[in-house]
């Protein structure tokens, strides 16, 4: 079967950082095999994160409503088969998506599902002292896998240079002619958040750099508070929660110099836009395959592990024993202001 001028049907519903995670692979995806026409089934709020590509167009489901429960989801792929679908790529394989898949394959249509890895995850997750890490594939070469068992042409190690998005207006005047470094120091678990006291420190350190704005990205009211409180203290330190539409972040992101990240959507947003991306890890651990994408070694801040020997206690963050929330401790603010000279000179 040729593939050219095939319609594919992406299915990734959420969390944020998983669907930024697709970006890249879509972008190398769309470059290497020309004619390609694609949608993907994903929330509405994740629109802003495809709209580089002519040739992609988003379709939100209505999950709580419309295609709710397995008739809602029959209602879906029937809405969805006249589109022309010829192949499906589930790079979720959750149980919607499953029903979903279990649909296209009755009409004929060739499907290929996410392989997540678990048994290894859970191996490398165990609590053992004795452990032996060992790196699993990335999600984004996960992801590639799927579009290779299609049949399609993927080469992950192709990075293409992109046009930065233009700053908003009523932040122009406020950010050109500087190095703009970015910190998202939250994340949805504790054993991947820094600790507020942590966060002060590296903000403290960054605002010396008189030539740098430090950009501080989060989410929800809490968040909002803390970051515009700290942000106070300092003249070229900006709190960016809530300050604008999704879309003008994710423009303000696609400029910035360098991103200080936990574990977390933030990283790989900015990855998507080919920025330097410096992960602090907590709980979780690189080696279970969520590092953002292209980012050297050198970029990976970790805790420890003499010391919290169990890491990686679980691979989102969600379990661990309640002392390892003390391993953010350990890591360094010299060793993170370190990486981020090399970005900021």
């Amino acid at each position: 079967m040729s593939l050219k001028n095939k319609h594919i049907l992406i299915i990734r519903l959420s969390a944020m950082g998983d669907v930024a995670m697709t970006v890249p692979v879509i972008r190398n995806l769309i470059k290497q095999n020309k004619g390609v026409k694609i949608t993907i089934l994903t929330r509405a709020f994740f629109t802003p994160f495809f709209t580089e590509f002519d040739n992609v167009t988003v379709y939100t489901p209505e999950l709580k409503g419309k295609h709710k429960g397995i008739i809602g989801l029959f209602k879906l792929f029937k809405e969805l088969i006249k589109l022309n679908i010829d192949v499906v790529a589930d790079l979720h394989n959750v149980i919607r998506s499953n029903i979903l898949v279990s649909f296209f394959r009755l009409r004929g249509i060739k499907c290929v599902q996410l392989k997540k890895g678990r048994k290894d995850k859970k191996k490398l997750t165990e609590l053992n002292e004795n452990k032996i890490l060992f790196s699993l594939k990335t999600m984004h070469e996960r992801y590639a896998d799927v579009f290779k068992r299609l049949g399609f042409s993927m080469n992950l190690s192709s990075i293409y240079n992109l046009v930065k998005k233009e700053i908003p207006y009523h932040f122009q005047k406020e950010f050109n002619d500087s190095k703009l470094i970015g910190i998202a120091p939250f994340a949805a678990y504790k054993g991947k958040a820094f600790p507020i006291k942590k966060i002060k420190s590296l903000v403290k350190e960054l605002s010396d750099k008189n030539y740098c704005k430090v950009l501080l990205f989060g989410g929800g009211d809490v968040e909002k508070k803390l970051l515009e409180d700290l942000a106070k203290d300092y003249t070229n330190v900006f709190s960016m929660v809530k300050k604008g539409t999704f879309e003008e972040e994710l423009n303000i992101i696609s400029n910035l110099d360098v991103m200080i990240s936990m574990d977390s959507g933030n990283g790989h947003i900015a990855a998507m836009y080919n920025v330097p991306v410096i992960t602090i890890w907590g709980v979780t651990h690189p080696c279970l395959g969520f590092t953002p994408f292209n980012q050297s070694i050198e970029n990976q801040i970790l805790p420890d592990l003499k010391e919290y020997p169990l890491i990686p206690t679980s691979a989102y963050g969600k379990e661990y024993p309640k002392e390892y929330l003390n391993c953010f401790e350990t890591i360094l603010i010299s060793d993170i202001i370190k990486v981020v000279n090399t970005y900021t000179k």
